[in-house]
């Protein structure tokens, strides 16, 4: 059976503060399925009381965030028998969770920013020394994240992490140059170098459309040394593998000043409109935009046979 034979249920929005984002992506990706001669089937959903008709051959899951990246979305899939593209139910959920991903991180070798965990309320402050950044553990698209360079703001950034989570996520501040790379089917796609054109990569400066931030500029390939270059690419490769994640993701590394490289987070379901840095690296690659979206469904389609 070719491509377009398959009916693809393109699945966007879901519960989390990352709805609006999810339904852009959602829309780029329905068309260019379409385009592919795919029939699609747009679902806009709100929580996990959605139907997916049988005639289905695969969801492809553009739920960023809560949901439709923890491991929720992915579980009742499989309680269905419904593929599904990129990351399991396991790795979702590992890879969703900082606190999961960073032990995972530090028991297989892949170097990470050092951390710690703080409870809202009255609980200790945190051990390390200004700067660090507090952040909630299991939020996307640097929602809640603050660059703690002074103890003064430490209180009132702990009040607004913990807006998102009882456990807060301190992590040493590596200055340096902002990475993201790109993995499809087991290998790195080209370095994208974010730079925000005023403060950090938050998520104003991710998504200025969405109101109030300058926006960031994007430089893939990345103007990096050729053994930079080799070490970030195989630090995201081996983040991507110890998670477990399946078929693709994006991997957030800082190249601190003196050229290391640490990870962040891998992102199991990043942005998938035409202007996205997954999207961005694979043009880079030579891989257009409606090529990516039907290798990631033909990949997945593979792993999860209905």
């Amino acid at each position: 059976m070719s491509f377009s034979d398959k009916t693809i249920a393109v699945m966007m929005g879901g519960p989390g503060n990352e709805r609006e984002v999810s339904i852009a992506s959602g829309k780029s990706v329905s068309q260019s399925l379409s385009d592919k001669g795919a029939t699609v089937i747009e679902l806009c959903i709100e929580d996990q009381n959605f139907e997916v008709n049988d005639e289905v051959d695969l969801v492809f899951n553009l739920i960023h965030g809560t949901f439709g990246e923890d491991g929720s979305l992915q579980r009742i899939l499989n309680e269905r028998r419904v593929p599904y593209t990129g990351a399991g139910a396991t790795s979702s959920e590992l890879a969703f969770d900082k606190g999961l991903s960073k032990k995972c991180f530090v028991e297989n070798g892949v170097n990470t920013p050092l951390f710690e965990f703080v409870s809202k309320g009255d609980g200790p402050l945190p051990s390390l020394t200004p700067p660090f950044v507090i952040k909630p553990p299991k939020e996307g698209s640097s929602v809640g994240v603050h660059i703690i360079r002074d103890s003064y703001s430490i209180s009132e950034a702990i009040e607004d992490a913990a807006k998102y989570d009882d456990i807060i996520l301190v992590e040493e501040f590596i200055n340096g140059k902002e990475l993201t790379v790109g993995i499809l089917n087991g290998e790195a796609l080209p370095i994208v170098h974010i730079q925000p054109l005023s403060g950090f990569y938050d998520t104003k400066n991710k998504y200025p459309w969405l109101g109030g931030g300058e926006g960031s500029e994007y430089f893939c390939p990345a103007d990096l040394d050729e053994e930079s270059t080799r070490c970030v690419q195989e630090l995201a490769i081996e983040a991507h593998k110890a998670l477990g994640v399946e078929i693709y993701s994006r991997v957030d590394i800082i190249l601190s000043e003196d050229g290391t490289p640490y990870v962040l987070e891998v992102n199991t379901i990043p942005g998938m409109t035409e202007t996205s840095l997954l999207p961005k690296a694979a043009k880079a690659n030579g891989i257009e935009f409606g090529d990516l979206c039907q290798q990631i469904a033909e990949l997945s389609m593979l792993l999860r046979k209905k």
